[in-house]
């Protein structure tokens, strides 16, 4: 059976910040069959960020590894976060337009947001 992860768990894997849950984080992402929804990439990018305050590329660095896991599924194509990861790394829009941009690749998105319309007409 598949494992959803959720935000602590990946959180845990990153940072090693505890030993014990990361080794748990560890054996399960490296080994096991893992869906990672893109609303737990928002809450993990969002904890990186704000409360550890971990520079862009650092994040983009470290999600793009996660993310290349053999076993670590996600709902979107990979192509399509890792370009939401580089448009993270490359500009200063937040998260969710990065992912929104990176979609506009595939689908059409509607915004009035004069930043995110700018990269959405970029990837066109």
């Amino acid at each position: 059976m598949m494992r959803v992860l959720d935000a602590n768990y990946i959180l845990r894997y990153l940072l090693e910040d505890h030993p014990q849950m990361h080794e748990m984080a560890r054996e399960v992402i490296e080994q096991e069959a893992c869906l990672v929804p893109g609303e737990v990439i928002a809450e993990v990018v969002y904890v990186l960020e704000g409360y550890y305050e971990t520079p862009r590329a650092q994040i983009a660095e470290a999600l793009t590894v996660l993310m290349e896991q053999a076993g670590l599924m996600m709902h979107e194509p990979l192509e399509i976060m890792l370009e939401a990861l580089t448009i993270y790394e490359q500009t200063r829009l937040d998260w969710v337009d990065c992912y929104l941009c990176a979609l506009s690749r595939k689908y059409s998105v509607a915004t009035f947001d004069k930043k995110l319309k700018k990269c959405v007409e970029k990837t066109k």
